[in-house]
Parts: structure tokens; C-alpha cells; sequence
């Protein structure tokens, strides 16, 4: 059978098309992967726990969940002992080399103390040297004077992957001492998704308090 130029035409557009379905854009993988990737949930559970002197042993637990903007956070004795509080935040990110995170949140307050709390975590890091500060400020609704501004923030060095070290410094309500902020030093080791932290606070003004985390991200 002798094949026209309007079959031979058709066939040649059947063909295009079909091949056109059967492959994905070039774009298209790359683009699921980075979408899938944006939308990725990502978690940490860290758990404190405070050897303060002349008084009780007590764990303060914290859990994250983030997810590309949105921040998500439960806490316990961290505002004071036998309190909780939860909190929703906003990630932001920017600068490569220089790189400065910031994440405001707003909070509510439970237990032995109650209020609202805005506060915001932070970090500035460049190459080894890394910045963090977390702060709140507690609004008592049981009682205005017992508003007060908590604030933790660490300088450290990392001259490896696995270990960093630096310099601590806190204010708290979970737990009095001498000293209204207290400082220190710390150091820190990580294998992979697990990382342990020491901090010493007053070490050489008075009596020290130890304080042992173990992290872990999912």
C-alpha cells in the first residue's frame, strides 16, 4: 500500500507525541526532588540535665519540628520547674559564607508559672565560629510581678566536625544562684545525628553548676 504525504505526516506527529508523553520534562524530577525536599519535616529531641548545688536534680526536655518556614516547639521545666510551654515560630535564613538564622516565636507559659511569652533564637556562623542566643520574656498572668527576660547564648569553636568548644552565659528562673547571669564554659562532641554537651557555669565565683545535654535530630 502506497503511503500519502498526509499519513506519512500523521505518523510522524503520532510519533513525536507519543515519545513527548513517555518522558519527563528535564526539569521535572529535579523539581519534585526540591519541592519534596522544601516540604520535609525535620526534628530534634534534646534532653538537660541540671547538677545545681544544694538542690534537686531535675531534666529539661525540648522537642522541634520544622518544616521549610514553620517552627514548632515543646518545652519543659525550662521557664521555671514544673512548667511547660509551647511555641510557634518563623525561620529565617539568610548570606552562605556568613550566615545569620533567625527564628521569632510566640509562646504560652503553663504550670507553676503561667503567661505569654514572645522570644526569638538566633544564630550568626562563619566558617568554624558560631553565635547562638535564644531569648523570652515572660508576661506572669498570674501575677506582673513575676514577668522577668530569660536568655541562653553560646560562642563556640569547632577546629573539628565532631567537637566544638566555647563560652556560655544564662539568665534563668528555673533556679537561683549568687549570681543574676550566670557564665561558663562548654564543650561539645557529635557522631551524626547525636551530639553530648557539658557546660560548667560559675566555675572560679562560686559553687559550679553542671549542666549534661544529649541531642538528637530525625
Amino acid at each position: 500500500m502506497r503511503i500519502t504525504p498526509h499519513y506519512r505526516t500523521l505518523a510522524v506527529l503520532l510519533l513525536l507525541g507519543s515519545q513527548g508523553f513517555a518522558q519527563e520534562p528535564p526539569n521535572a524530577a529535579q523539581a519534585g526532588s526540591s519541592e519534596a525536599s522544601a516540604k520535609q519535616w525535620e526534628f530534634s529531641l534534646t534532653a538537660d540535665g541540671y547538677f545545681v548545688p544544694h538542690r534537686s536534680f531535675y531534666v529539661n526536655p525540648n522537642f522541634t519540628a520544622d518544616r521549610s518556614w514553620l517552627h514548632l516547639e515543646a518545652r519543659y521545666n525550662y521557664e521555671d520547674q514544673e512548667t511547660g510551654s509551647l511555641w510557634i515560630g518563623y525561620n529565617f535564613s539568610y548570606g552562605k559564607k556568613l550566615e545569620l538564622q533567625v527564628t521569632p516565636m510566640i509562646g504560652g507559659v503553663i504550670g507553676r508559672t503561667a503567661g505569654v511569652a514572645p522570644g526569638c533564637e538566633a544564630s550568626l556562623s562563619y566558617k568554624k565560629i558560631e553565635l547562638t542566643t535564644q531569648g523570652e520574656y515572660v508576661f506572669d498572668v498570674k501575677n506582673s510581678a513575676g514577668d522577668f527576660f530569660y536568655s541562653w547564648s553560646e560562642l563556640t569553636y569547632s577546629p573539628r566536625d565532631w567537637i566544638s568548644a566555647g563560652l556560655v552565659a544564662q539568665k534563668t528562673k528555673a533556679y537561683q544562684t549568687p549570681l543574676d547571669v550566670q557564665r561558663g564554659v562548654l564543650v561539645s562532641f557529635s557522631h551524626k545525628n547525636v551530639h553530648f554537651t557539658t557546660y560548667v557555669f560559675d566555675l572560679g565565683w562560686t559553687d559550679p553548676t553542671v549542666v549534661l545535654e544529649l541531642g538528637y535530630k530525625f
